[in-house]
């Protein structure tokens, strides 16, 4: 299956364009499955726990991956776990994130990750090699597998009919040794998809279009499941633009079903072998319902600072624009490179514009050149960067403050470019086009018809590059026991926390608002994540973003109480999977997190590092804490006993008042909250 049975490095086959999409194949020779594509694949996997949306559920894990800015942590704790060697079917480490070797930290991580994944058994993806994402759905991704990733995109491997999840970095080392995938069961949100897209509008606009609808939030404990009519014009790299960026959205995941796309895509990489169809049940009913016309879809573009602040291009066009970068997770296909590349072919870009490209994968960037778009590009004035994440996390191509930069990215968090005072947008590779060339924000379509310019005619290759070279099968069993850790002075071990105390009595340290991301827990960017493996260093950038003198208060507390609070407003943690977020808090004393309402990924964090997640029970009690109020709770192991009620009394001794707050622990949940954390309450 993909790389496990290498083909040769210089070998070629079928690409994904539309034809080769839904090209015919043999029927399927399993019997109609009952229910939504998502629901066959959890119930498919259900180790325990019941399919009742909100009920807890366990599920069998098929495949992992871990990317070097949280797979160092993710290695650690295999160690912490006394792994011999992985128990899933594949699991794959990735450099991808932090490829740029200012000095020695990046290189000494990446020899650490390596010898680790010669360690225990995993295979690993060299430097440059490209993104996680793509990477993997090209080479090992299969329909109907259960995948889970240290990294918050990983729900971009629903292109291929997985059920492809992004979690902490403890959730997928507990999977590598064999352990369920707990998760609350979701709600599904079943979204029809009619028609087909206009003119100069991509795929990127379809998941544009329902942040635009429902914001950063609404996707919290649900799967989105795209169906309908309309799925037939949208090819599997199409999805995976979709499927990438419902992390934006909140969502547990995105599901698309395997169909002629899914079978046209594998085909292309030479595992057609690995197809199996997976489509919506006759008796399928969703929990919640939406209508997509395609057609009716315009280019669409996300304000600073937030995915979800989304207009149509032609509401802000006009504004002036310093950088234009596409690439990423979030627009990876050799078709959102293409397009670009067509459209400057023969033009200049603007005078004052840094027009950078930022290619997916080493095989990408081969297809481009052999197509003659790296060229073009070029000679329009593109900026060529490594084949990785790199400016998406702040890990080069920052651009000047208060300049408006736009990017086929993911992600516009305050911040996360590398620069403090950043104005990111977020937008379609078409829109980024045709933006680098005027110099102002265009709709592609004003573009188009003021340079009487048509819409490119893509002629994607039949066969695009498949190579191996850079990917290492893991070691036999054997040989692998014989590997030593490879740690460089820069990576530290995990920290030991200790056991949740009976009472706990604080100050506030700090007030955040709504939507805080872990980016402003703690932060991308060149300066911090070089430390991503050093805790004690990391954690002195910890709320910097929000409050540069948190991490000194912290300090400070931890000598003198028994811990101390953060109050926070709704959607606490959205955003990246990194588990720093709630490690390096957790090192300086953070013992417990008082918000609205929290985002999946990280309020899930904070329990597998014994910070107890807590909830307003009434929301307008935020508005009567303040920074510096001390706070207590009492009799907490009585009141994270099993069969106690999930409410607590919190007491504000500075303004003599009393609230009362919830939790949304499991049982298991509640016990590693006790012990301090998983790793403590596996160990007891």
């Amino acid at each position: 299956m993909g790389a496990r049975n290498p083909v040769p490095a210089n070998a070629t086959e079928h690409a994904t364009s539309k034809a080769t999409a839904n090209a015919p194949r043999e029927p399927a020779a399993t019997a109609t499955a009952s229910g939504t594509v998502a629901q066959q694949l959890i119930a498919s996997h259900l180790v325990s726990g019941r399919m009742e949306p909100g009920e807890e559920i366990a599920l069998r894990v098929d495949q992992t991956l871990t990317q070097d800015a949280t797979g160092t942590l993710v290695m650690q704790e295999l160690d912490a776990l006394d792994l011999d060697r992985v128990r899933t079917e594949v699991s794959v480490q990735y450099v991808d994130h932090n490829i740029l070797q200012a000095d020695e930290r990046n290189a000494e991580d990446h020899a650490f990750l390596r010898s680790a994944a010669r360690r225990f058994g995993i295979w690993y993806s060299k430097p440059g090699n490209g993104v996680s994402h793509p990477t993997h759905m090209q080479h090992f991704g299969v329909p109907g597998k259960i995948l889970i990733g240290s990294d918050s995109h990983t729900c971009a491997g629903g292109a291929l009919g997985m059920l492809a999840v992004g979690t902490g970095g403890l959730e997928v080392a507990l999977a590598m040794a064999g352990r369920p995938l707990h998760l609350t069961m979701p709600r599904i949100w079943g979204i029809r998809l009619t028609g087909e897209l206009p003119p100069w509008v991509s795929a990127k606009d379809v998941i544009l279009e329902m942040l635009r609808r429902h914001g950063v939030r609404r996707g919290v404990q649900r799967v989105l499941e795209y169906h309908g009519p309309g799925l037939s014009s949208l090819t599997a790299m199409d999805r995976h633009v979709i499927a990438n960026m419902g992390a934006e959205l909140g969502a547990t995941t995105t599901v698309f079903p395997s169909d002629d796309a899914v079978y046209g895509f594998l085909g292309s990489v030479g595992r057609a072998d690995d197809f199996t169809e997976l489509v919506t049940g006759p008796d399928a009913t969703y929990d919640l319902e939406e209508e997509i016309d395609l057609s009716t879809l315009q280019p669409l573009i996300a304000r600073p600072s937030s995915p979800g602040n989304v207009v149509p291009v032609r509401e802000v066009a006009g504004e002036p624009v310093g950088q234009v970068v596409i690439g990423s997770s979030a627009n990876p296909g050799l078709r959102d490179l293409l397009m670009p590349s067509a459209m400057v072919k023969g033009r200049q870009t603007a005078p004052g514009v840094s027009f950078d490209i930022n290619p997916a994968s080493r095989e990408i960037l081969q297809d481009m050149t052999q197509l003659g778009a790296t060229f073009d590009l070029i000679a329009a004035g593109a900026r060529m960067h490594q084949s990785g994440c790199l400016g998406c996390i702040g890990m080069g191509q920052a651009p000047a403050a208060g300049r408006n930069s736009l990017r086929t990215f993911p992600r516009n968090f305050p911040g996360r470019s590398g620069t403090e005072d950043d104005a990111v947008w977020l937008c379609s590779p078409e829109t980024a086009a045709a933006s680098a060339l005027t110099g102002v924000i265009t709709d592609p379509r004003d573009w188009a018809e003021r340079e009487s310019a048509a819409v490119p005619a893509l002629r994607l290759p039949e066969r695009v590059s498949v190579n191996n070279a850079m990917l290492e099968a893991p070691l036999p069993p054997a040989e692998a026991a014989r590997v030593a850790l490879d740690r460089g002075p820069n990576i530290s071990t995990l920290p030991d926390f200790d056991a949740l105390p009976e009472s706990i009595e604080g100050p506030v340290l700090l007030k955040a608002g709504d939507n805080v991301s872990t980016d402003e827990i703690s932060p991308a960017g060149a300066r911090a994540l070089p430390y991503r493996s050093n805790v004690p260093k990391l954690a002195e950038f910890t709320f910097t973003r929000i409050d540069a003198g948190y991490p000194r208060r912290a300090a400070d507390a931890k000598a003198v109480s028994r811990g101390h609070f953060v109050i926070a407003g709704d959607n606490y943690g959205q955003g990246s999977s990194r588990e720093h977020a709630a490690i390096t808090p957790r090192y300086l004393g953070l013992r417990v997190v008082l918000a609205k309402s929290y985002a999946r990924i990280h309020w899930q964090n904070l329990v597998n590092f014994g910070v107890l997640p807590l909830e307003f029970d009434d929301p307008t009690d935020y508005e009567r804490i303040e920074v510096e109020d001390q706070l207590r709770l009492t009799h907490l192991h009585a009141a994270l006993a099993a069969d106690a009620e999930p409410t607590l009394q919190l007491t504000n001794i500075t303004r003599d008042e009393a609230y009362v707050v919830r939790h949304r622990l499991s049982a298991r949940q509640r016990d590693a909250v006790l012990a301090g954390g998983i790793i403590p309450a596996l160990a007891h």
